[in-house]
């Protein structure tokens, strides 16, 4: 376990970061490419791709330290990056895209994406009823977004509207499963148990104020494509805004309907309001605050995380992050021990899981973590290189023992993860 910290620690410092404001690398061009800490823009600048087409990809690969090497080789509370001190190739995805003309409005246009995925994160982010038992690896295959998009001008709006139809990310919180938008490796406890992570349906988007967005959707469900547990639609949509030249924008989010097999009448809730506020030049506030409710069950979930995110030039930032957030009932958190578990879980299936997929009860949970974002220069065809190490510390504030093999108050962990895009 040293020698991990250690080959961490080594792979960090030999990185070259040039001079305080220096050039070395052009700033990004494209919104897909824009770190978080720039992300103070219209929702749908994450959602549509910029004008014309193209085809572009990412490489994400990463590891996590646990400290404390558990048995199980599990980081509880932890989806994406949940095996310890075990190298993960998180995502390899190619994309095909096109995006409409912001700035022709006033004219009909149309946009489409069509995005190849396989990785490590696919056991988490598949949707139900696509390609999601299709082996039992780590590594697993999918599409996760495929999507047509027609742009309608409309008298006594700022942008007209647009109409999504097919499978599409859900820009829901401070984290998102495209790794290129995020500030760290590892993701909060709100995106991972508070959040829905893709759709299937159709989404409509009113550009009614050069300031306000309006969004509505009509999915399969929560994580669902083909197979619905319940048969059943939901609701998807909310309101994003901007203020102060852009430097303030807000968006506020709500998932609503039945996700629980066989039952078509209880609901599931889940409300995320994230704020991303441009301080200064250089230092950047996201606030996500978050809340989910199961009726089957009477659970509550909720919780707040608070990013701070400091530019130190063009190749280097750094940022900390804490997080508090609440499983009321022990409904939400758990681990997730065989690779298919969650999905089973996600489908209803009738099967046994493995013994170490558990929950961690009612339980409060506080986890803090710091990182530095590091963007060396990187030889064409490569369009860029992003080296994130982390270190984050996860407690229970309730007394309850979830991490470490279901023995320990609290975990430590070190991590690393490369995102390559090309």
């Amino acid at each position: 376990m040293k020698r991990t910290v250690l080959t961490i620690v080594l792979l960090v410092s030999s990185i070259p970061l040039g001079r305080a404001g220096g050039t070395n690398q052009p700033p990004p061009t494209t919104a897909a490419e824009k770190p978080m800490e720039m992300m103070n823009m219209p929702m749908e600048s994450m959602w549509s791709p910029e004008p014309g087409f193209r085809v572009l990809g990412w490489l994400e690969a990463g590891l996590t330290a646990n400290l404390d090497s558990p048995s199980d080789r599990q980081n509880f509370g932890r989806l994406l990056d949940d095996r310890s001190n075990e190298p993960l190739l998180n995502q390899l995805v190619v994309r095909a895209e096109r995006g409409p003309d912001p700035k022709m409005s006033d004219q009909f246009d149309w946009g489409f994406r069509a995005q190849l995925f396989y990785g490590s994160d696919a056991r988490y982010l598949h949707s139900t009823g696509l390609l999601d038992l299709t082996t039992n690896d780590t590594e697993q295959p999918d599409i996760p977004e495929a999507w047509i998009l027609a742009h309608f001008p409309l008298c006594g709006t700022s942008g007209g509207l647009d109409v999504r139809l097919g499978k599409f990310m859900n820009c829901f919180g401070a984290d998102m499963s495209d790794p290129r938008m995020n500030v760290f490796y590892s993701h909060t406890y709100i995106f991972n148990f508070g959040c829905p992570f893709y759709g299937t349906g159709a989404l409509v988007t009113l550009h009614a104020r050069p300031w306000l967005d309006l969004y509505a959707s009509v999915d399969r469900g929560l994580n669902v494509t083909l197979d619905d547990n319940n048969d059943s639609v939901s609701f998807y949509g909310g309101v994003g805004m901007n203020c102060c030249n852009g430097k303030v924008c807000c968006a506020a989010l709500t998932h609503i309907g039945p996700e629980d097999p066989g039952d078509n009448h209880d609901l599931r809730y889940l409300s995320d309001i994230t704020t991303t506020w441009k301080i200064t030049d250089k230092l950047t506030s996201i606030t996500d605050l978050n809340y989910v409710y199961e009726e089957a069950a009477e659970a509550r979930g909720y919780g707040i995380a608070q990013y701070l995110t400091y530019t130190v030039n063009d190749c280097c930032s750094v940022s900390l992050r804490g997080e508090v957030w609440r499983d009321e009932d022990g409904f939400f958190v758990a681990q997730f021990a065989s690779n298919n578990d969650f999905l089973h879980f996600a489908r209803g299936d009738d099967t046994v899981f493995a013994p170490r997929t558990v929950g961690g009860g009612s339980t409060t949970y506080a986890a803090l973590t710091a990182g530095v974002s590091i963007k060396p220069p990187v030889p064409k065809p490569f369009t860029g290189l992003t080296i994130r190490p982390e270190l984050r510390y996860d407690r229970s504030l309730s007394g309850t023992r979830p991490f470490n093999d279901s023995s320990e108050r609290d975990m430590l962990t070190a991590a690393v993860d490369v995102v390559l895009t090309f």
